[in-house]
């Protein structure tokens, strides 16, 4: 697929992408310092973040649903609608010292990002079944954007009100939200499903999900992208502890979400390349490399370089598992195949992002790191697994 034959709703889906992406790195790195400042418990100063992660969780299955009805362009508008009042929230909370109404606007923004994490399934609506992992690399390419305006963002936003350092940032969120909605409003979208499809009567959710390349897609989707957040979670927290300067921090992350998107230039080739199987190996064992990374140092340099193989490892597991995903449904099937794939992984990843707050307050960096090592060994074992099937049992050999 050239680029010409892109069509121009791609490109503002990648521009989305590239917004949502932008507030979640921005809130990311300065979410869980901020709260530092809003609550004497420091156990719970990644409860926001992971409240973001619970609200997208929620909202997940109905936001699919609820597009199936109203169409893909509804749908985003009135998550953005969400993510205006959400940032709104933050910014309020940060001057008036509210932890728990930072903690509701982070629940907002989470129902914003639970219609935005099907930017990459409304691009597969819009291009033929060869070129859906093209299709799915070239919006999350969006998000290298939001490697260089997320974290610099939340940086130059600390000058804007010296008093309270973080709240320019959150100001900046909200105008993003902003943009979100304005750009959905250019949106065009295929018709959802065509007459032919509609005599077609949809299987029951339990025998899509009991497909062998379905349940690997969800595994791979659902523990890639937890022991992504766990540990990206935990690391600004770590390099406070360890004495490190906001701005390397703030470097750190923007160079993780970096790596989480710039391999999407060539992640679709690589798959219809190498096989989507061997690609998600791949991922997994990138991640290994993050966590001996971490456990062999705690310089600004180890957090950078495994944050960078953690972002690559990311980006391989979770464009694979949704290129593996989108083969096991039917046009008509897609809402709830999409939503109960998107809703479990959300569930861990809301899960992984609080224990990581836990783990980092009373056990420390290396049990952290320790503790994201059963997800990867579950991911290899669940391809091999199916590696292992008989052939017109799975998608891609």
């Amino acid at each position: 697929m050239s680029f010409r034959s892109i069509p121009f709703s791609v490109y503002l889906l990648a521009l989305c992408q590239a917004l949502m992406m932008s507030s979640t790195s921005l809130l990311i790195t300065a979410s869980s310092l901020v709260c530092l400042t809003l609550t004497p418990d420091k156990s719970l100063v990644t409860l926001p973040l992971s409240l973001q992660f619970f609200g997208l969780m929620l909202t997940s299955m109905p936001a699919s649903m609820l597009m199936g009805r109203l169409g893909r362009k509804q749908g985003f508008l009135i998550g953005s609608l969400f993510g205006i009042i959400g940032a709104s929230l933050l910014v309020y909370s940060v001057f008036n010292n509210l932890f728990w109404l930072f903690a509701v606007g982070s629940f907002l923004i989470g129902i914003f990002n639970g219609f935005g994490i099907y930017y990459r399934f409304a691009a597969v609506d819009m291009v033929s079944e060869e070129n859906r992992p093209k299709a799915i690399s070239y919006v999350m390419v969006g998000g290298v954007i939001a490697a260089f305006v997320g974290p610099n963002l939340a940086n130059f936003g600390r000058s804007m009100f010296p008093e309270e350092p973080f709240a320019g940032g959150f100001i900046y969120a909200t105008i993003i939200y902003v943009l979100v909605f304005i750009v959905v409003s250019f949106l065009k979208f295929p018709d959802a499903i065509s007459s032919k499809s509609e005599k077609i009567t949809p299987r029951p959710l339990k025998t899509i999900a009991s497909q062998p390349t379905y349940t690997v897609a969800v595994i791979c989707g659902m523990l890639g992208y937890a022991t992504m957040s766990y540990l990206m979670t935990a690391t600004p927290l770590a390099m406070n502890h360890h004495n490190h300067a906001f701005s390397d921090t703030a470097f750190v992350i923007q160079w993780h979400v970096l790596a989480m998107f710039a391999p999407s230039f060539f992640t679709g080739n690589i798959i219809q390349r190498f096989g989507v199987l061997n690609v998600i190996i791949v991922g997994a064992l990138l991640a290994i490399v993050s966590v001996v990374i971490n456990l062999t140092g705690v310089t600004v340099w180890h957090f950078w370089t495994a944050l960078v193989a953690l972002g690559v490892s990311w980006n391989f597991l979770f464009i694979g598992a949704t290129a593996l995903l989108t083969q096991t449904y039917r046009q008509e099937e897609k809402a709830k195949a999409q939503g109960f794939n998107d809703f479990a992984v959300f569930t861990l990843v809301t899960i992984a992002s609080l224990s990581a707050g836990m783990l980092q307050h009373k056990l420390g960096w290396e049990m952290v790191n320790y503790g994201a090592l059963p997800f990867i060994l579950i991911i290899l074992l669940s391809v091999f697994w199916l590696k292992m099937k008989p052939k017109e049992l799975r998608v891609y050999s």
